[in-house]
């Protein structure tokens, strides 16, 4: 029989591992609002290249765990589920970063400012409810976090709408719009990983109180 202490030491394990990987995320979203607020940027990419081999080698290192552990102190599916959703979010935005290196300079005057700072507070959010795991599945703490994801979706998909406007109906550069908007869009799929990871950890939270 596995001891109440081998059951707790992996689930500490896995905690640790995925508040690790969402640190990660939350230092990517961080780094691409540096990125879209500062000329320079070259010091960011490379710490864009830091986290992702972090969290790469973290997701890894989860799913090695997953496989060598025979006890876990949340569902496998469940930690498999959380993994997955986090790689996604500095994947993600990976991508809009480097887009933007590529094309930012013919989208000089476009602020992306705004909506990083709503990715960056998402990814926050983010951390503090992988957090929350640990501490007993509290299910008052994670619907408040849950929430204020859900404030911070609705916030910046009504940012997008003031410079679709912009762009479509008072501007005449149909490729800039076209590079304009694919990187909003980007922004936009962050958050909702951001979103998808607070919707696991919530029903992580129902299934267990």
């Amino acid at each position: 029989m596995f001891s109440l202490q081998t059951i707790f030491g992996k689930g500490d394990k896995f905690y640790g591992l995925l508040e690790q990987s969402a640190e990660a995320a939350r230092e990517s979203a961080r780094a691409l609002h540096d990125l879209v607020s500062r000329k320079d940027h070259a010091p960011v990419m490379t710490a864009f290249a830091a986290s992702r081999a972090r969290e790469k080698a973290l997701a890894a290192q989860i799913s090695e765990e997953l496989v060598n552990t025979f006890v876990t102190a949340l569902d496998r599916e469940d930690i498999e589920a959380l993994n997955s959703a986090l790689y996604k979010i500095p994947k993600t935005i990976e991508k809009f970063a480097e887009r933007y290196d590529i094309v930012g300079d013919r989208l000089a005057d476009i602020d992306f400012a705004p909506r990083s700072l709503v990715l960056e507070r998402s990814a926050a959010v983010v951390e503090e409810m992988i957090g929350e795991l640990r501490r007993g599945l509290r299910i008052d703490p994670v619907k408040k976090l849950q929430d204020r994801l859900q404030t911070l979706e609705a916030e910046g998909d009504r940012m997008l709408l003031s410079p679709y406007r912009t762009l479509y109906v008072e501007g005449n550069d149909a490729m800039r719009a076209m590079l304009a908007k694919d990187l909003f869009e980007l922004l936009e799929k962050a958050i909702d990983k951001c979103r998808d990871v607070g919707n696991i950890v919530y029903s992580i939270v129902l299934k267990n109180s």
